[in-house]
């Protein structure tokens, strides 16, 4: 089939446009493999800290500021995961929220050469009300090889 010259500068046309507005919108951004979370090297004298939380649209998509020690890292995506590299140390990582709750957040300490996992969880209805309601947000550590399989659901987000 013989196409005009047209023809196929539209057909690219649409394709760069596609491929511009999936990377706009975020659906290009990179999944990773348990794997490849292994993988990434820590630098030497260095601890990491990864932070994730599942996609729940029937949840909240509020996106809380993340801090370690009052510190803000990053922005808590919903099915996102983002890792800092800390020196090592304890850290408390909170995510900012509205509700409060006992035992809303979690302390890691790490040595040089370790990984922690950390999971922003919530709870819409935890303060709330017929006319209010206001996202409690959680964290909580998690054993690797758990970590390791959601993470692999989740977006990476190179900043924060």
């Amino acid at each position: 089939m013989h196409l005009t010259r047209r023809t196929r500068r539209l057909r690219a046309l649409r394709v760069a446009v596609s491929a511009w507005l999936a990377v706009l919108c975020g659906c290009a951004q990179p999944q990773l493999s348990p794997s490849a979370i292994q993988t990434q090297a820590i630098p030497a004298g260095m601890a990491r800290i990864w932070i994730y939380r599942e996609y729940e649209p029937y949840e909240t998509l509020g996106r809380p500021y993340l801090r370690l020690n009052s510190v803000v890292v990053g922005i808590s995506e919903p099915g996102g995961v983002l890792f800092r590299d800390v020196p090592p140390g304890s850290y408390m990582v909170t995510a900012d929220t509205v509700g409060r709750d006992v035992n809303q957040f979690v302390n890691v300490a790490l040595a040089a050469g370790q990984s922690a996992f950390v999971k922003i969880e919530s709870a819409s209805l935890w303060e709330s009300d017929l006319n209010y309601r206001a996202d409690t947000f959680y964290t909580r550590a998690i054993p690797p090889d758990i970590a390791a399989t959601e993470l692999a659901r989740q977006r990476f987000h190179f900043g924060g």
